[in-house]
């Protein structure tokens, strides 16, 4: 069966709440809907808009909207600030959220005063009541830091696609454990730059579209040497290890000249309510977007 996408509709997102957010730089908006409610939840990375080398890289925020999924209420307060020591001393970045039995489990990328990116996880009942709980995945395969964390449970497992660097590349990796700190057992790269194509030179991880569990598909983010990052889908088997199916031009794309401003778009989460597909990015590190997805078959 032919599988595609196409954009219907952008649509900005917009965040309400205090001055400290809203004068910062917003990216990675992880949006999902809360279960038994009409609403939806979120999760932000804002970044000082002139960030310094020795300023923080940024702060995780959480909100939440109504059933429109394009404004948000967000809280006073950040909800993961960077420690005063360790592997998120200079920010935390790149939210991604679990659900389980027992509330949540909340992947970040924390960034220590050596520059250095870590994959860190919180777990807790609710949002307020979350706590660090360290180091999820080692930085063994990456030669700067593993982040951008994708998760897929299915049962006790769980399958972990994240982005690495190597070689001058940023790369996705995929990996297999039994919790969200493992212990993980690596797995092969599960798809691969495309040399002379859109994504010819980078990859980044992207939210998983599960509506068709036997075949998952993922909106991630590739890119050129320029780094002008577009978005394309992938469809993938159901342990995530296959590809089934790839995006020949990228779904979200980045400007035809090469020679204009840096372009970046990123894709950050997906929601599926009755065949609506919510794509929710970032553009150019500074402004969040939501795509309507229509699925073509």
């Amino acid at each position: 069966m032919t599988l595609g996408f196409e954009v219907e509709r952008i649509d900005d997102v917009a965040l309400d709440g205090p001055y400290d957010l809203l004068a910062k730089n917003l990216m990675s908006p992880f949006a999902w809907r809360v279960d038994g409610n009409a609403g939806l939840m979120v999760l932000v990375r804002a970044v000082p808009p002139d960030k310094g080398k020795d300023e923080e890289s940024g702060r995780i925020w959480h909100g939440r909207s109504g059933s429109d999924g394009l404004s948000f209420r967000m809280n006073d307060t950040p909800l993961l600030v960077p420690g005063v020591h360790g592997d998120d001393a200079m920010g935390c970045e790149d939210p991604t959220v679990v659900q389980t039995d027992d509330g949540y489990v909340i992947f970040y990328t924390g960034v220590d005063k050596g520059k250095r990116g870590h994959l860190l996880y919180a777990t807790g009942s609710d949002m307020r009541s979350l706590e660090k709980r360290g180091i999820a995945l080692p930085n063994s395969k990456s030669e700067h830091s593993s982040k951008e964390a994708t998760l897929l449970r299915r049962g006790d497992s769980w399958h972990l696609m994240y982005e690495y660097s190597h070689d001058g590349h940023s790369l996705i990796s995929l990996t297999d454990g039994e919790g969200p700190a493992g212990p993980w057992h690596e797995q092969p790269d599960p798809f691969s730059p495309r040399p002379g194509k859109w994504d010819g030179w980078h990859l980044s991880t992207g939210p998983l579209l599960r509506s068709d569990p036997e075949r998952p598909v993922m909106f991630y983010n590739g890119a050129h040497t320029d780094a002008d990052w577009g978005i394309g889908w992938v469809a993938l088997s159901p342990d995530l290890r296959t590809v089934t199916g790839r995006s020949d031009d990228p779904l979200i794309a980045p400007p035809a000249n090469v020679a204009g401003p840096r372009d970046i778009s990123f894709a950050a989460s997906v929601i599926d309510t009755d065949g609506t597909i919510w794509l929710y990015y970032s553009r150019n590190d500074r402004e969040l977007k939501r795509a309507t997805v229509r699925q073509i078959q």
